[in-house]
């Protein structure tokens, strides 16, 4: 079950105008393990970078000798190419009530305000951050991150849609700068240094300002009212 740079495919992002959901409760042993290692390996990332961890330390990590962990993922770009696939379906999972919300603006208003203001974005804010930071100088890493981000894009795309009664070209043509803009404030303040808790509290809230301002210029635009 060795998991290279190839499997992660732009094929096995789910399209945000049918989303559906992987299927992510492990069915084996072997899907457990993998679990396992993703969990140990998102630690180690976080503690260590993506360059200062080594394939040693993250077998170590998993408790598994560095040969049985070879048997599962084959580089430091595959299992980083993994936690960015369960990332985009923990966020298609997000997205779910978003597109059944008979007012999706407000509820996907409601839900980023939560995210920010709880800090849910900040737990992951500096493997994030070290992801990103690796991703321009590992085109594969690059590659997995510019389809998670493209992926937000599109959901963000298909829930301003519904909203303001629009097909989906109509809404890439008058709002894909308003959803990039609000994938960029979100990873922001997901890597936002959590040192100063004052500080980042006042940012996410100057944040938020402006997510809202940009969700306003969206519902402005439907066709319903």
């Amino acid at each position: 079950m060795i998991m290279n740079e190839r499997s992660f495919r732009e094929d096995a992002v789910p399209s945000a105008h049918t989303v559906s959901l992987p299927h992510t409760a492990p069915d084996s042993a072997a899907d457990a393990r993998v679990a396992g290692i993703l969990v140990a390996a998102r630690h180690a990332f976080a503690e260590k970078g993506f360059d200062g961890a080594s394939m040693q330390d993250l077998a170590r990590a998993a408790g598994m000798s560095v040969g049985n962990f070879y048997r599962y993922f084959a580089s430091k770009a595959a299992i980083v190419q993994a936690l960015i696939a369960l990332d985009i379906e923990d966020m298609a999972r997000d997205f779910l009530p978003i597109f059944a919300s008979d007012d999706p603006i407000a509820t996907l208003r409601q839900q980023v305000r939560i995210k920010l203001i709880e800090h849910q974005c900040n737990e992951d804010g500096a493997l994030w951050a070290e992801i990103t930071a690796t991703a321009l100088r590992k085109p594969e890493i690059g590659l997995a991150c510019g389809l998670m981000e493209t992926t937000i894009v599109d959901y963000l795309l298909q829930a301003f849609a519904k909203a303001c009664g629009f097909s989906p070209e109509q809404s890439r043509a008058q709002f894909a700068a308003h959803a990039a803009l609000i994938v960029m404030l979100v990873k922001s303040s997901a890597m936002m240094p959590q040192k100063d808790e004052t500080l980042r509290n006042d940012l996410n809230e100057m944040i938020l300002r402006i997510i809202d301002q940009t969700l306003d210029e969206v519902a402005a635009s439907s066709v319903k009212g």
